[in-house]
């Protein structure tokens, strides 16, 4: 059974540095690239991030370029989504996603 669990969220400021980090069981992690994703509340889920199983190809939403590293680490099954300069309007539920499964997220709140 895979299971993906995120962590790492919590309430913090404006300005502040955030890891969320996403762990998986039940499936070979090198071969799944990684979607990372979040939803505002009262909106719909918007895409954040991309890292594929071998790490080299990496994709951001533009609206975080710049402020976001995502990275992996297949020994540990982890991916780690890295913002810094958080904003309020970072305030949202992030999850990941991998093949056709999603973690339960982890809630941020970013206050000014």
């Amino acid at each position: 059974q895979v299971q993906l669990v995120e962590s790492g969220g919590g309430l913090v400021r404006a300005g502040d540095s955030l890891r969320l980090s996403c762990t998986a069981s039940g499936l070979t992690i090198s071969t799944y690239g990684v979607n990372w994703y979040r939803q505002a509340p009262g909106k719909e889920r918007e895409f954040v991030a991309y890292i594929s199983g071998s790490g080299g190809r990496i994709n951001y939403a533009d609206f975080v370029k710049g402020r976001l590293t995502v990275s992996r680490d297949n020994a540990r099954k982890m991916w780690y989504l890295d913002i810094d300069s958080l904003k309020p309007e970072d305030t949202a539920t992030y999850s990941c996603h991998i093949s056709a499964y999603w973690g339960q997220g982890t809630q941020v709140t970013v206050s000014s």
